[in-house]
């Protein structure tokens, strides 16, 4: 009975999530002329460090076609850089440049700001309680991560 309890409580946690990510939606799309699905990729390159294509793709739950046009882009722009391994040329790894690290840091920071401006307005105990069982399930995952890798 408590698995049901669990898988039931993430998945409207999820869907709460997503609604509350959706008001943040409502703010500008744009930020140095990137829409927001660039940039979000970017962060994630720039948080998850230098990949390959496939990998990034894996972890990012996107379809590489869809990963590759959208790194065409930023690499266009010089945010993003690809390298061929030179161990095995068939590989290509794709990380960020210097100038795509500035964007995605201002990127982040405006995401930050708008999670911040989302929840202003709650009360400390509430805060305190929250970012407990945030840090509690953060400590989870990465354990599930290491444990599945």
């Amino acid at each position: 009975m408590p698995r049901k309890e669990f898988i039931h409580l993430m998945q409207d946690n999820i869907i709460t999530l997503d609604r509350l990510a959706g008001k943040m939606r409502i703010e500008p799309t744009h930020l140095s002329g990137y829409p927001r699905q660039l940039l979000r990729i970017l962060m994630r390159v720039h948080m998850g460090g230098r990949g390959r294509l496939k990998d990034i793709a894996r972890r990012e739950m996107v379809s590489a076609p869809n990963l590759c046009a959208a790194f065409r882009k930023l690499e266009r722009d010089g945010l993003l850089v690809r390298e061929i391994d030179e161990n095995d040329r068939r590989n290509v790894w794709y990380a960020v440049t210097p100038k795509g690290e500035k964007v995605a840091v201002v990127a982040m920071e405006n995401f930050q700001s708008h999670i911040e401006q989302l929840f202003s307005n709650l009360p400390d105990a509430e805060e305190v309680k929250l970012t407990s069982a945030l840090r509690a399930l953060k400590e989870v995952l990465q354990k599930m991560e290491l444990d599945n890798a």
